[in-house]
Protein backbone atom coordinates (compact mmCIF):
# COMPACT_ATOMS: atom_id res chain seq x y z
CA UNK A 1 0.00 0.00 0.00
CA UNK A 2 3.06 2.51 0.64
CA UNK A 3 4.24 1.95 -2.53
CA UNK A 4 1.12 2.55 -3.94
CA UNK A 5 0.68 6.02 -1.89
CA UNK A 6 4.34 6.80 -2.96
CA UNK A 7 3.18 6.73 -6.87
CA UNK A 8 0.67 8.69 -6.63
CA UNK A 9 2.58 11.14 -4.72
CA UNK A 10 4.99 11.17 -7.27
CA UNK A 11 2.26 11.60 -10.49
CA UNK A 12 0.82 14.20 -8.49
CA UNK A 13 4.10 15.74 -8.40
CA UNK A 14 5.29 15.63 -11.85
CA UNK A 15 1.96 16.88 -12.58
CA UNK A 16 2.50 19.78 -10.59
CA UNK A 17 5.91 20.63 -12.22
CA UNK A 18 3.93 20.33 -15.98
CA UNK A 19 1.62 23.01 -14.91
CA UNK A 20 4.70 25.42 -13.62
CA UNK A 21 5.92 24.99 -17.56
CA UNK A 22 2.99 26.47 -19.03
CA UNK A 23 4.91 29.83 -19.44
CA UNK A 24 4.36 31.82 -22.61
CA UNK A 25 7.65 33.30 -23.20
CA UNK A 26 7.93 36.71 -24.81
CA UNK A 27 10.05 39.46 -24.88
CA UNK A 28 8.72 42.93 -24.60
CA UNK A 29 10.32 45.98 -26.19
CA UNK A 30 9.07 49.60 -25.99
CA UNK A 31 9.43 51.86 -29.17
CA UNK A 32 9.88 55.21 -29.55
CA UNK A 33 6.61 56.14 -30.07
CA UNK A 34 5.38 55.22 -27.07
CA UNK A 35 4.22 51.71 -27.76
CA UNK A 36 4.39 48.31 -26.20
CA UNK A 37 4.66 45.58 -28.35
CA UNK A 38 4.96 41.69 -27.35
CA UNK A 39 6.79 39.76 -29.71
CA UNK A 40 6.98 35.71 -28.83
CA UNK A 41 9.57 33.16 -29.71
CA UNK A 42 7.88 30.86 -31.61
CA UNK A 43 10.75 28.41 -32.84
CA UNK A 44 10.26 24.91 -31.48
CA UNK A 45 7.01 26.04 -29.09
CA UNK A 46 4.84 23.57 -30.78
CA UNK A 47 6.92 20.85 -30.60
CA UNK A 48 7.94 21.75 -27.04
CA UNK A 49 4.33 21.78 -26.14
CA UNK A 50 3.22 18.27 -27.78
CA UNK A 51 6.59 16.63 -25.83
CA UNK A 52 4.93 17.89 -22.24
CA UNK A 53 1.55 16.91 -23.42
CA UNK A 54 2.19 13.55 -24.56
CA UNK A 55 4.22 13.17 -21.29
CA UNK A 56 1.28 14.53 -19.27
CA UNK A 57 -0.92 11.58 -21.15
CA UNK A 58 1.63 9.01 -20.07
CA UNK A 59 1.48 10.21 -16.36
CA UNK A 60 -2.10 10.05 -16.50
CA UNK A 61 -2.09 7.06 -17.68
CA UNK A 62 0.25 5.29 -14.81
CA UNK A 63 -1.73 6.76 -12.60
CA UNK A 64 -4.94 5.66 -13.92
CA UNK A 65 -3.79 1.99 -14.23
CA UNK A 66 -2.66 3.08 -10.03
CA UNK A 67 -5.67 4.10 -8.98
CA UNK A 68 -7.22 0.86 -10.64
CA UNK A 69 -4.96 -1.59 -8.64
CA UNK A 70 -6.15 -0.07 -5.77
CA UNK A 71 -7.95 -2.70 -3.26
CA UNK A 72 -11.81 -2.88 -4.69
CA UNK A 73 -11.38 -1.83 -8.20
CA UNK A 74 -11.59 -4.32 -11.42
CA UNK A 75 -8.71 -4.05 -12.98
CA UNK A 76 -7.18 -7.33 -14.22
CA UNK A 77 -3.26 -7.43 -15.29
CA UNK A 78 -4.79 -9.97 -18.19
CA UNK A 79 -7.09 -8.59 -20.69
CA UNK A 80 -10.66 -10.81 -20.48
CA UNK A 81 -12.22 -11.25 -24.20
CA UNK A 82 -15.64 -10.35 -23.79
CA UNK A 83 -17.05 -12.31 -26.36
CA UNK A 84 -15.91 -15.65 -23.73
CA UNK A 85 -18.88 -18.01 -22.79
CA UNK A 86 -19.93 -18.16 -19.09
CA UNK A 87 -18.03 -20.41 -17.72
CA UNK A 88 -20.98 -22.46 -16.48
CA UNK A 89 -24.82 -23.66 -17.86
CA UNK A 90 -27.35 -25.53 -17.41
CA UNK A 91 -27.64 -26.78 -20.84
CA UNK A 92 -25.61 -25.92 -23.79
CA UNK A 93 -26.95 -26.59 -27.47
CA UNK A 94 -24.64 -26.94 -29.98
CA UNK A 95 -25.40 -25.92 -33.83
CA UNK A 96 -27.19 -22.47 -34.14
CA UNK A 97 -29.55 -23.22 -36.77
CA UNK A 98 -33.16 -22.89 -36.57
CA UNK A 99 -33.50 -26.40 -34.59
CA UNK A 100 -30.90 -25.08 -31.98
CA UNK A 101 -32.88 -22.27 -31.59
CA UNK A 102 -35.78 -23.55 -31.51
CA UNK A 103 -35.14 -25.91 -28.38
CA UNK A 104 -33.70 -22.70 -27.07
CA UNK A 105 -36.85 -20.91 -27.08
CA UNK A 106 -38.77 -23.92 -25.95
CA UNK A 107 -36.69 -24.34 -22.89
CA UNK A 108 -37.05 -21.01 -22.04
CA UNK A 109 -40.94 -21.04 -22.75
CA UNK A 110 -41.60 -23.88 -20.88
CA UNK A 111 -39.33 -22.93 -17.60
CA UNK A 112 -40.95 -22.28 -14.18
CA UNK A 113 -39.17 -19.01 -13.53
CA UNK A 114 -37.28 -16.48 -15.44
CA UNK A 115 -33.76 -17.25 -15.49
CA UNK A 116 -34.33 -20.86 -14.26
CA UNK A 117 -33.03 -22.44 -16.54
CA UNK A 118 -29.38 -21.29 -18.15
CA UNK A 119 -28.78 -21.76 -22.07
CA UNK A 120 -26.17 -21.11 -24.09
CA UNK A 121 -26.39 -22.09 -27.78
CA UNK A 122 -22.87 -22.14 -29.47
CA UNK A 123 -22.33 -21.61 -33.24
CA UNK A 124 -19.20 -21.78 -34.93
CA UNK A 125 -20.60 -19.31 -38.72
CA UNK A 126 -22.14 -16.20 -37.16
CA UNK A 127 -22.68 -15.29 -41.18
CA UNK A 128 -24.98 -18.52 -41.54
CA UNK A 129 -23.04 -18.69 -44.82
CA UNK A 130 -23.08 -22.50 -45.42
CA UNK A 131 -25.84 -23.14 -42.95
CA UNK A 132 -28.36 -25.78 -43.85
CA UNK A 133 -31.71 -23.80 -42.64
CA UNK A 134 -30.97 -20.85 -44.90
CA UNK A 135 -29.88 -22.81 -48.25
CA UNK A 136 -33.04 -24.81 -48.10
CA UNK A 137 -35.91 -24.50 -50.34
CA UNK A 138 -37.84 -23.56 -47.56
CA UNK A 139 -41.06 -26.11 -47.99
CA UNK A 140 -43.67 -27.52 -45.52
CA UNK A 141 -46.00 -30.49 -45.90
CA UNK A 142 -48.41 -32.68 -44.10
CA UNK A 143 -47.57 -35.65 -47.32
CA UNK A 144 -45.63 -38.14 -45.38
CA UNK A 145 -46.42 -41.90 -44.67
CA UNK A 146 -44.96 -42.09 -41.05
CA UNK A 147 -47.64 -40.13 -38.63
CA UNK A 148 -44.58 -38.84 -36.90
CA UNK A 149 -43.60 -36.73 -39.70
CA UNK A 150 -47.42 -35.17 -40.26
CA UNK A 151 -47.83 -34.62 -36.65
CA UNK A 152 -44.35 -32.85 -36.46
CA UNK A 153 -45.76 -31.04 -39.88
CA UNK A 154 -49.10 -29.72 -38.48
CA UNK A 155 -47.62 -28.62 -35.02
CA UNK A 156 -45.37 -26.96 -36.99
CA UNK A 157 -47.82 -24.91 -39.70
CA UNK A 158 -49.80 -23.91 -36.23
CA UNK A 159 -46.93 -22.67 -35.17
CA UNK A 160 -45.98 -20.77 -38.11
CA UNK A 161 -49.67 -19.34 -39.06
CA UNK A 162 -49.15 -17.72 -35.42
CA UNK A 163 -45.87 -16.72 -35.77
CA UNK A 164 -46.24 -13.20 -33.45
CA UNK A 165 -47.95 -15.25 -31.03
CA UNK A 166 -44.73 -16.75 -30.25
CA UNK A 167 -41.83 -15.16 -31.54
CA UNK A 168 -42.92 -11.53 -31.22
CA UNK A 169 -40.50 -9.29 -29.25
CA UNK A 170 -41.60 -6.37 -27.47
CA UNK A 171 -40.89 -3.27 -29.52
CA UNK A 172 -39.70 -5.10 -32.81
CA UNK A 173 -41.46 -5.17 -35.88
CA UNK A 174 -43.96 -8.06 -36.62
CA UNK A 175 -42.24 -11.28 -37.68
CA UNK A 176 -43.36 -11.88 -41.35
CA UNK A 177 -42.66 -15.21 -42.55
CA UNK A 178 -43.63 -14.48 -46.34
CA UNK A 179 -45.92 -17.89 -45.97
CA UNK A 180 -47.26 -18.79 -49.25
CA UNK A 181 -49.97 -21.41 -49.18
CA UNK A 182 -50.24 -22.80 -52.35
CA UNK A 183 -49.82 -26.17 -51.30
CA UNK A 184 -47.66 -29.18 -52.27
CA UNK A 185 -47.97 -31.13 -55.72
CA UNK A 186 -47.29 -34.53 -55.47
CA UNK A 187 -47.46 -36.81 -59.04
CA UNK A 188 -47.53 -40.39 -59.53
CA UNK A 189 -46.64 -43.03 -62.00
CA UNK A 190 -49.08 -46.06 -62.00
CA UNK A 191 -46.72 -48.27 -59.94
CA UNK A 192 -46.51 -46.15 -57.47
CA UNK A 193 -50.38 -44.87 -57.28
CA UNK A 194 -51.51 -47.64 -54.50
CA UNK A 195 -48.40 -45.89 -52.40
CA UNK A 196 -49.75 -42.47 -52.70
CA UNK A 197 -53.77 -43.60 -52.04
CA UNK A 198 -52.13 -45.60 -48.66
CA UNK A 199 -50.45 -42.40 -47.85
CA UNK A 200 -53.66 -39.95 -48.58
CA UNK A 201 -55.90 -42.65 -46.01
CA UNK A 202 -53.14 -41.87 -43.25
CA UNK A 203 -52.50 -38.06 -43.75
CA UNK A 204 -56.15 -37.39 -43.34
CA UNK A 205 -56.89 -39.91 -40.24
CA UNK A 206 -54.02 -37.51 -38.80
CA UNK A 207 -55.51 -34.65 -39.65
CA UNK A 208 -53.76 -33.57 -42.82
CA UNK A 209 -56.22 -31.66 -45.57
CA UNK A 210 -55.41 -33.19 -48.92
CA UNK A 211 -56.75 -34.22 -51.88
CA UNK A 212 -56.28 -36.81 -54.76
CA UNK A 213 -56.76 -35.85 -57.94
CA UNK A 214 -57.23 -38.01 -61.57
CA UNK A 215 -55.58 -36.99 -64.49
CA UNK A 216 -58.32 -35.18 -66.26
CA UNK A 217 -58.82 -33.21 -62.21
CA UNK A 218 -55.21 -32.26 -62.10
CA UNK A 219 -55.32 -30.66 -65.86
CA UNK A 220 -58.58 -29.23 -64.95
CA UNK A 221 -56.92 -26.93 -62.04
CA UNK A 222 -53.37 -26.69 -63.58
CA UNK A 223 -53.69 -26.39 -66.95
CA UNK A 224 -50.02 -25.80 -67.62
CA UNK A 225 -49.65 -29.12 -66.59
CA UNK A 226 -47.92 -32.19 -68.99
CA UNK A 227 -50.78 -34.92 -67.78
CA UNK A 228 -48.37 -37.35 -69.54
CA UNK A 229 -46.99 -40.54 -67.53
CA UNK A 230 -49.58 -39.15 -64.63
CA UNK A 231 -51.88 -41.63 -62.95
CA UNK A 232 -52.62 -39.59 -59.75
CA UNK A 233 -52.04 -36.60 -57.89
CA UNK A 234 -52.22 -35.33 -54.37
CA UNK A 235 -52.67 -32.09 -53.33
CA UNK A 236 -52.25 -30.54 -50.16
CA UNK A 237 -55.21 -28.29 -49.60
CA UNK A 238 -54.12 -26.20 -46.04
CA UNK A 239 -50.84 -25.79 -44.27
CA UNK A 240 -48.92 -26.68 -46.81
CA UNK A 241 -46.26 -24.41 -49.44
CA UNK A 242 -42.95 -22.16 -48.55
CA UNK A 243 -41.80 -19.35 -46.41
CA UNK A 244 -38.50 -17.24 -45.81
CA UNK A 245 -36.13 -19.78 -43.63
CA UNK A 246 -33.61 -16.65 -42.70
CA UNK A 247 -36.87 -14.88 -41.37
CA UNK A 248 -37.74 -18.28 -39.28
CA UNK A 249 -34.45 -18.67 -38.01
CA UNK A 250 -33.73 -14.90 -37.26
CA UNK A 251 -37.08 -14.93 -35.24
CA UNK A 252 -36.38 -18.14 -33.36
CA UNK A 253 -32.97 -16.42 -32.28
CA UNK A 254 -33.95 -12.92 -31.26
CA UNK A 255 -36.92 -13.93 -29.13
CA UNK A 256 -34.61 -16.87 -27.15
CA UNK A 257 -31.91 -13.99 -27.13
CA UNK A 258 -34.95 -11.74 -25.45
CA UNK A 259 -35.53 -14.52 -23.07
CA UNK A 260 -32.08 -15.00 -21.83
CA UNK A 261 -30.50 -17.36 -24.22
CA UNK A 262 -27.12 -16.83 -24.91
CA UNK A 263 -25.12 -16.58 -28.24
CA UNK A 264 -22.00 -18.15 -28.20
CA UNK A 265 -19.59 -17.40 -31.62
CA UNK A 266 -17.89 -20.32 -31.34
CA UNK A 267 -16.65 -24.29 -32.43
CA UNK A 268 -17.21 -27.06 -30.15
CA UNK A 269 -13.09 -28.47 -29.95
CA UNK A 270 -13.36 -30.85 -26.87
CA UNK A 271 -15.47 -32.34 -23.76
CA UNK A 272 -14.74 -33.53 -20.39
CA UNK A 273 -16.18 -37.13 -18.96
CA UNK A 274 -17.20 -36.59 -15.60
CA UNK A 275 -17.36 -40.50 -14.63
CA UNK A 276 -18.02 -43.68 -16.67
CA UNK A 277 -20.20 -46.24 -15.00
CA UNK A 278 -19.55 -49.64 -16.43
CA UNK A 279 -22.43 -52.11 -16.52
CA UNK A 280 -22.42 -55.44 -17.41
CA UNK A 281 -24.18 -55.27 -20.93
CA UNK A 282 -23.39 -51.13 -21.80
CA UNK A 283 -21.35 -48.20 -20.15
CA UNK A 284 -22.70 -44.48 -19.52
CA UNK A 285 -20.65 -41.95 -20.38
CA UNK A 286 -21.67 -38.31 -19.00
CA UNK A 287 -19.93 -35.18 -20.24
CA UNK A 288 -19.21 -31.92 -17.99
CA UNK A 289 -17.64 -29.91 -19.61
CA UNK A 290 -17.58 -28.41 -23.48
CA UNK A 291 -14.64 -27.01 -24.82
CA UNK A 292 -15.72 -23.32 -26.82
CA UNK A 293 -13.30 -22.50 -28.95
CA UNK A 294 -13.23 -18.87 -30.01
CA UNK A 295 -13.35 -17.52 -34.37
CA UNK A 296 -10.34 -17.57 -35.31
CA UNK A 297 -7.64 -17.87 -32.44
CA UNK A 298 -6.71 -20.66 -29.92
CA UNK A 299 -8.61 -19.16 -27.31
CA UNK A 300 -10.88 -21.26 -25.66
CA UNK A 301 -13.72 -21.24 -22.76
CA UNK A 302 -14.39 -24.86 -21.04
CA UNK A 303 -18.24 -24.37 -20.03
CA UNK A 304 -19.31 -26.70 -17.29
CA UNK A 305 -23.01 -27.99 -18.25
CA UNK A 306 -25.19 -30.75 -16.78
CA UNK A 307 -26.79 -31.36 -20.33
CA UNK A 308 -25.48 -30.61 -23.98
CA UNK A 309 -27.44 -30.72 -26.86
CA UNK A 310 -26.60 -32.13 -30.40
CA UNK A 311 -28.13 -29.97 -32.81
CA UNK A 312 -24.84 -29.24 -34.95
CA UNK A 313 -26.91 -30.93 -38.54
CA UNK A 314 -24.81 -31.94 -41.94
CA UNK A 315 -22.05 -32.29 -38.82
CA UNK A 316 -23.55 -33.83 -35.94
CA UNK A 317 -21.61 -36.77 -36.01
CA UNK A 318 -18.47 -35.44 -36.07
CA UNK A 319 -19.20 -34.15 -32.60
CA UNK A 320 -20.08 -37.92 -31.61
CA UNK A 321 -16.85 -39.15 -33.02
CA UNK A 322 -15.16 -36.24 -31.30
CA UNK A 323 -16.60 -37.83 -28.04
CA UNK A 324 -15.41 -41.27 -29.19
CA UNK A 325 -19.06 -42.86 -29.09
CA UNK A 326 -19.77 -45.68 -31.18
CA UNK A 327 -15.78 -46.88 -31.73
CA UNK A 328 -16.64 -49.69 -30.32
CA UNK A 329 -16.78 -53.61 -32.07
CA UNK A 330 -19.58 -53.25 -34.90
CA UNK A 331 -23.01 -54.83 -34.28
CA UNK A 332 -22.40 -53.98 -30.22
CA UNK A 333 -23.75 -51.51 -28.11
CA UNK A 334 -20.58 -49.71 -27.98
CA UNK A 335 -20.44 -49.59 -31.34
CA UNK A 336 -23.40 -47.64 -32.00
CA UNK A 337 -22.32 -44.61 -34.10
CA UNK A 338 -24.94 -41.47 -35.18
CA UNK A 339 -25.87 -42.17 -39.04
CA UNK A 340 -25.54 -39.02 -39.78
CA UNK A 341 -23.30 -37.56 -42.70
CA UNK A 342 -23.80 -34.23 -44.70
CA UNK A 343 -25.31 -34.62 -47.70
CA UNK A 344 -25.24 -31.61 -51.03
CA UNK A 345 -27.97 -30.70 -52.55
CA UNK A 346 -28.27 -28.02 -55.38
CA UNK A 347 -31.12 -25.44 -56.04
CA UNK A 348 -31.01 -23.43 -59.31
CA UNK A 349 -33.06 -20.29 -59.57
CA UNK A 350 -34.49 -20.00 -63.18
CA UNK A 351 -36.43 -17.96 -64.87
CA UNK A 352 -39.41 -18.17 -67.24
CA UNK A 353 -42.06 -15.29 -68.41
CA UNK A 354 -44.76 -17.97 -69.84
CA UNK A 355 -44.10 -20.65 -66.53
CA UNK A 356 -47.15 -20.90 -64.45
CA UNK A 357 -48.80 -18.16 -62.76
CA UNK A 358 -49.81 -17.16 -58.89
CA UNK A 359 -51.53 -20.40 -58.68
CA UNK A 360 -48.74 -22.58 -59.19
CA UNK A 361 -47.84 -25.20 -56.09
CA UNK A 362 -44.76 -27.15 -54.98
CA UNK A 363 -44.70 -29.52 -57.67
CA UNK A 364 -42.77 -32.68 -56.61
CA UNK A 365 -42.97 -35.09 -60.06
CA UNK A 366 -42.27 -38.67 -59.72
CA UNK A 367 -39.21 -38.50 -61.60
CA UNK A 368 -37.57 -37.04 -58.47
CA UNK A 369 -37.54 -33.17 -59.42
CA UNK A 370 -39.00 -29.93 -57.93
CA UNK A 371 -39.80 -26.65 -58.60
CA UNK A 372 -41.80 -23.80 -56.61
CA UNK A 373 -42.62 -20.23 -57.72
CA UNK A 374 -39.81 -17.68 -56.35
CA UNK A 375 -41.60 -14.22 -55.65
CA UNK A 376 -42.78 -12.79 -58.99
CA UNK A 377 -41.57 -12.06 -62.47
CA UNK A 378 -41.18 -15.38 -63.70
CA UNK A 379 -38.59 -16.82 -61.38
CA UNK A 380 -38.89 -20.37 -60.34
CA UNK A 381 -36.34 -22.33 -58.19
CA UNK A 382 -35.75 -26.44 -59.02
CA UNK A 383 -33.93 -29.01 -58.29
CA UNK A 384 -33.60 -33.15 -57.63
CA UNK A 385 -31.97 -35.41 -55.93
CA UNK A 386 -28.64 -37.52 -57.03
CA UNK A 387 -28.45 -40.92 -57.57
CA UNK A 388 -26.78 -42.78 -54.70
CA UNK A 389 -23.56 -43.63 -56.41
CA UNK A 390 -23.54 -39.72 -57.84
CA UNK A 391 -23.43 -37.76 -54.65
CA UNK A 392 -21.60 -34.92 -55.18
CA UNK A 393 -18.10 -33.99 -53.35
CA UNK A 394 -19.06 -32.34 -49.81
CA UNK A 395 -15.74 -31.01 -49.02
CA UNK A 396 -17.43 -27.58 -50.69
CA UNK A 397 -20.15 -26.20 -52.11
CA UNK A 398 -19.50 -25.42 -55.50
CA UNK A 399 -22.59 -25.67 -57.73
CA UNK A 400 -22.38 -28.77 -61.10
CA UNK A 401 -24.50 -26.28 -63.66
CA UNK A 402 -23.81 -29.60 -65.85
CA UNK A 403 -26.15 -31.08 -63.71
CA UNK A 404 -28.78 -28.75 -64.21
CA UNK A 405 -28.84 -29.66 -68.07
CA UNK A 406 -28.78 -33.47 -67.63
CA UNK A 407 -30.50 -34.24 -64.55
CA UNK A 408 -33.11 -31.43 -63.91
CA UNK A 409 -34.19 -29.81 -66.99
CA UNK A 410 -34.85 -32.55 -68.92
CA UNK A 411 -37.85 -33.71 -66.68
CA UNK A 412 -38.71 -29.98 -65.92
CA UNK A 413 -39.40 -29.26 -70.05
CA UNK A 414 -41.26 -33.12 -70.01
CA UNK A 415 -43.62 -31.68 -67.03
CA UNK A 416 -44.25 -28.22 -67.75
CA UNK A 417 -43.45 -27.59 -71.74
CA UNK A 418 -43.43 -23.71 -70.86
CA UNK A 419 -40.04 -24.55 -68.99
CA UNK A 420 -38.35 -25.38 -72.47
CA UNK A 421 -38.00 -22.08 -72.44
CA UNK A 422 -36.06 -20.78 -69.11
CA UNK A 423 -33.44 -19.13 -68.58
CA UNK A 424 -30.52 -20.06 -65.14
CA UNK A 425 -30.19 -17.19 -63.62
CA UNK A 426 -28.35 -18.05 -60.28
CA UNK A 427 -27.80 -21.22 -58.22
CA UNK A 428 -26.33 -22.30 -54.89
CA UNK A 429 -26.03 -25.69 -52.77
CA UNK A 430 -25.81 -26.59 -49.34
CA UNK A 431 -25.90 -29.63 -47.01
CA UNK A 432 -28.52 -31.68 -45.93
CA UNK A 433 -27.89 -33.74 -42.46
CA UNK A 434 -28.36 -37.04 -44.32
CA UNK A 435 -29.53 -39.78 -41.82
CA UNK A 436 -28.25 -42.54 -43.93
CA UNK A 437 -30.79 -45.31 -41.31
CA UNK A 438 -33.93 -44.36 -42.84
CA UNK A 439 -33.63 -40.29 -43.58
CA UNK A 440 -35.49 -39.56 -40.73
CA UNK A 441 -34.98 -37.61 -37.60
CA UNK A 442 -32.90 -38.77 -34.49
CA UNK A 443 -34.29 -37.49 -31.50
CA UNK A 444 -33.50 -38.59 -27.85
CA UNK A 445 -30.62 -39.64 -25.63
CA UNK A 446 -27.93 -42.29 -26.92
CA UNK A 447 -27.41 -44.66 -24.37
CA UNK A 448 -24.28 -44.16 -24.49
CA UNK A 449 -24.36 -40.81 -23.38
CA UNK A 450 -26.83 -40.40 -20.71
CA UNK A 451 -26.66 -36.56 -20.61
CA UNK A 452 -26.39 -36.01 -23.90
CA UNK A 453 -29.62 -34.94 -26.61
CA UNK A 454 -29.59 -35.76 -30.46
CA UNK A 455 -32.15 -33.38 -32.85
CA UNK A 456 -30.25 -34.53 -36.10
CA UNK A 457 -30.71 -36.50 -39.56
CA UNK A 458 -33.85 -34.91 -40.05
CA UNK A 459 -32.84 -35.53 -44.30
CA UNK A 460 -34.02 -32.26 -45.65
CA UNK A 461 -37.34 -31.73 -43.26
CA UNK A 462 -35.77 -29.87 -40.16
CA UNK A 463 -36.71 -26.33 -40.94
CA UNK A 464 -40.00 -27.34 -41.63
CA UNK A 465 -40.09 -29.28 -38.20
CA UNK A 466 -37.89 -27.42 -35.87
CA UNK A 467 -40.94 -25.81 -34.25
CA UNK A 468 -42.65 -29.01 -32.79
CA UNK A 469 -39.33 -30.58 -32.83
CA UNK A 470 -37.70 -27.71 -30.61
CA UNK A 471 -40.56 -28.21 -28.34
CA UNK A 472 -40.44 -31.83 -28.37
CA UNK A 473 -36.71 -31.90 -26.81
CA UNK A 474 -37.21 -29.53 -24.67
CA UNK A 475 -40.28 -31.85 -23.31
CA UNK A 476 -37.48 -34.52 -23.15
CA UNK A 477 -35.47 -32.60 -21.35
CA UNK A 478 -37.31 -30.58 -18.88
CA UNK A 479 -40.08 -32.74 -18.29
CA UNK A 480 -38.64 -36.38 -18.44
CA UNK A 481 -41.12 -37.89 -21.74
CA UNK A 482 -42.67 -36.42 -24.87
CA UNK A 483 -46.33 -34.11 -23.58
CA UNK A 484 -47.78 -32.99 -26.77
CA UNK A 485 -46.42 -35.60 -29.49
CA UNK A 486 -45.29 -38.73 -29.12
CA UNK A 487 -42.20 -39.57 -30.98
CA UNK A 488 -40.59 -42.27 -29.23
CA UNK A 489 -40.29 -43.96 -32.36
CA UNK A 490 -37.95 -41.94 -33.96
CA UNK A 491 -35.18 -42.42 -31.12
CA UNK A 492 -32.03 -44.68 -31.13
CA UNK A 493 -33.53 -47.35 -30.28
CA UNK A 494 -34.94 -48.25 -33.63
CA UNK A 495 -31.24 -48.12 -34.43
CA UNK A 496 -30.45 -50.37 -32.17
CA UNK A 497 -32.89 -52.77 -33.10
CA UNK A 498 -32.16 -52.51 -36.74
CA UNK A 499 -35.76 -51.56 -37.42
CA UNK A 500 -35.95 -48.49 -39.97
CA UNK A 501 -38.78 -46.25 -39.88
CA UNK A 502 -38.82 -45.51 -43.60
CA UNK A 503 -41.36 -43.23 -45.58
CA UNK A 504 -43.19 -44.58 -48.02
CA UNK A 505 -42.42 -42.50 -51.10
CA UNK A 506 -43.77 -41.88 -54.27
CA UNK A 507 -40.50 -41.03 -56.30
Amino acid sequence: MSTLLKMRVTVRTVYGLLNSFRVIRSHECTCAHGCNASRSFTTGRILHNKFYKDLENQFNAVRDKVVDALPGSQWSPFEINPNLPPERADIVIIGGGVIGWSIAYWLKKKERVRDGVKVIVVEKDPTYSQASTVLSAGGIRQQFSLTENIQLSLASADFLRNVNDHLGVLNQEAVDLQFNHSGYLFLAKESVAHIMEENYSTQRLAGAKVALLSPMQLKEKFPWINTEGVALASYGLENEGWFDPWTLLNAFRKKAISMGVIQSIGEVTGWLKAKRISLRFSSDEHFSNVDIRMPNSLEYQPVECAIVVNAAGAFSAKLVDMMGIGTGAKDTLSGLSLPVEPRKRFIYVVNCPDGPGLDCPFLVDYSGIYFRREGLGGNYIAGTSPEEDMEPDVRNLDVDHEFFNEKVWPSLAHRVPAFECLKVTSAWAGYYDYNTFDQNAVLGIHPLAQNMYFATGFSGHGLQHSPAAGRAVAELILDGRYQTLDLTGLGFQRIMSKEPMLEKNIV
